[in-house]
C-alpha cells in the first residue's frame, strides 16, 4: 500500500517537502510534522492545540461533529447502562472489559490499597480547617510518592501497574479526608464490604452517632447509581487540559504522583473541572423562571460579562452525548432521593435548556448543554457540597489520568515534551 502524503509549499520561497499522513482506526487524518523544522526550517503555530495530534493513543475516542464518545470502542451510553465505576476503570487501564473472576480481583485490589498510611492523617490535620478541598488534594496526593516509594521504578510494568491501582483506591479516601477536615468531623476509614462509591458515601457522611449505614447495612441504591453514573461519564475525555498536563509532567520522568497532582491542578481551573460548580451558581443567580429571558439576553450581549455556563463545549460541535444520559438520570435522583421532580433548580434548568434550544442564536452557534449542566444538580441532591464539586471530579478522573499514564509509559522511545513558540520580544540589543 503506497504511503499517502500531502505536500507543503513556502510560497515565499517556493521550497515544497512532503509529510505523512497518519490515520487512526477511526477519526481525522493527521499530518506527520516532526520533520517540519528539518525540512523547511519552520515551525507550527496552533494556540490551544486545536489542530494538534499531541500523541497516539486507544483508550478513549471523541467525534464532536457527531456527538460520538467512545471508551475503548465502546459508546458512553452502554457503559453508564451496563456497567459499574470499577468496571470501567478496569476497561479504561486494561483495554479490555473483566470476566467475573478478574473483575473480583481487580476490586479486591482497589479494596487492599484503599487504606492510607496513618501518618498521612497527621499530614492532613496539618490544613488549615478552611482550605480548599482542591487545594488539600493538590498537596496530599503530591505527597504520596514520601508514604509509597518503594514500587517507584518507573521502568518496572509492575511498579507501574501498582502505582496506579493505588492512585485510583485511595482518591476516595483522601477526598472524604478533606472533605471531614473541613468541617471537623473525625476521619472515617474505608470498609473492604462496601462497593466502591458505597465506601465513599459511608467515609463522607457517616457519623459516630448515626452511622450512614443504617441496621440493613444499606446505603440508599439510587444515589449508589448516581455516584457510579456521575464517575463514569467523568472517567476520561482525551486530551483535555488535565490529562495533557500528566502527560507533559510524565515526559520528564517524574513520579506518578506528582504527575497526577500535576493533572488535579489543571482540573481545579474553573475553565475545566469548576464548570459544575458555575453552573449551580448560575441558576441561583436566575433564580426564577421568568427571568430567563433576561440572563438569555445578557448571554448574547458582548459588552455583558455575564455567560451562560453549561451550554457548549470546546470539542463537542452537537449535543454532549453525557448530557442526554445525565438528563434522565436528573429526573430519577430527585425523584427516588425523597425529593420532587419540581425541584427549583431542575425545573429552572429544564426551562433554560427548552429556552435556548429554541432560540435562534443558539440553534446558530449549536450551544447545547454539556455534562456540567445537570451534574451539579445530582451532586446537590447527594447532599454534595459545592466546594467538593471540583474533587468529585477528580475522584472520577483518576481513571482516566493512570490509564494515560501506563500507556505513555509503556510506549519506546519517549522524549520530553517541548512546545516551540513565537517570540515576540526585542531583537538582540546591547546595553
Amino acid at each position: 500500500m503506497t504511503e499517502e502524503t500531502l505536500t507543503i509549499r513556502n510560497n515565499s520561497t517556493g521550497k515544497e517537502a512532503d509529510f505523512s499522513l497518519l490515520k487512526g482506526t477511526i477519526g481525522t487524518p493527521v499530518i506527520d510534522v516532526s520533520s517540519l523544522n528539518k525540512k523547511m526550517g519552520l515551525f507550527t503555530y496552533d494556540p490551544g492545540f486545536m489542530s494538534t495530534s499531541s500523541c497516539k493513543s486507544s483508550i478513549t475516542y471523541i467525534d464532536g461533529e457527531k456527538g460520538v464518545l467512545l471508551y475503548r470502542g465502546y459508546p458512553i451510553d452502554q457503559l453508564a447502562e451496563k456497567c459499574s465505576f470499577l468496571e470501567v476503570a478496569h476497561l479504561l487501564m486494561n483495554g479490555e472489559l473483566a470476566d467475573d473472576a478478574k473483575q473480583a480481583e481487580f476490586e479486591h485490589e482497589i479494596g487492599q490499597h484503599a487504606m492510607l498510611h496513618e501518618a498521612m492523617r497527621s499530614f492532613i490535620d496539618g490544613f488549615h480547617y478552611d482550605a480548599h478541598p482542591m487545594a488539600m488534594m493538590v498537596g496530599i496526593v503530591g505527597s504520596l510518592s514520601a508514604f509509597y516509594h518503594s514500587e517507584l521504578d518507573m521502568n518496572d510494568p509492575e511498579h507501574r501497574r501498582i502505582s496506579a491501582m493505588r492512585m485510583l483506591a485511595k482518591m476516595p479516601v483522601i477526598a472524604a479526608a478533606c472533605y471531614r477536615h473541613s468541617i471537623g468531623f473525625p476521619f472515617v476509614y474505608p470498609r473492604s464490604d462496601l462497593s466502591y462509591c458505597e465506601n465513599f458515601l459511608n467515609m463522607m457522611f457517616s457519623l459516630p452517632s448515626q452511622k450512614y449505614i443504617d441496621k440493613d447495612n444499606y446505603i440508599d441504591p439510587v444515589a449508589v447509581k448516581a455516584l457510579n453514573l456521575l464517575f463514569i461519564l467523568h472517567a476520561d475525555h482525551e486530551q483535555n487540559a488535565s490529562t495533557s498536563t500528566v502527560r507533559l509532567a510524565s515526559s520528564t520522568g517524574a513520579n506518578p504522583y506528582a504527575c497526577i497532582a500535576a493533572g488535579i491542578g489543571a482540573l481545579w481551573g474553573p475553565a475545566h473541572g469548576g464548570a459544575n460548580e458555575a453552573v449551580l451558581s448560575m441558576l441561583e443567580e436566575i433564580g426564577t423562571v421568568d427571568r430567563i429571558p433576561e440572563f438569555i439576553a445578557k448571554a448574547k450581549d458582548k459588552n455583558d460579562p455575564f455567560r451562560l455556563m453549561g451550554f457548549g463545549h470546546r470539542v463537542y460541535k452537537n449535543f454532549d452525548p453525557r448530557a442526554t444520559i445525565i438528563r434522565k438520570a436528573c429526573y430519577e435522583v430527585l425523584e427516588g432521593l425523597g425529593g420532587s421532580e419540581k425541584d427549583p433548580l431542575f425545573e429552572l434548568a429544564l426551562e433554560l435548556e427548552a429556552y435556548a434550544l429554541n432560540d435562534e442564536y443558539f440553534i446558530e452557534k449549536k450551544l447545547y448543554p454539556n455534562v456540567d449542566f445537570y451534574s451539579g444538580i445530582i451532586y446537590k441532591a447527594l447532599n454534595i457540597p459545592v466546594d467538593m464539586f471540583t474533587v468529585m471530579f477528580t475522584i472520577a478522573r483518576t481513571a482516566g489520568w493512570v490509564s494515560h499514564w501506563l500507556e505513555m509509559m509503556a510506549e519506546p522511545g519517549q522524549r520530553i515534551s517541548r512546545p516551540r513558540q513565537i517570540y515576540t520580544g526585542h531583537d538582540i540589543r546591547n546595553i
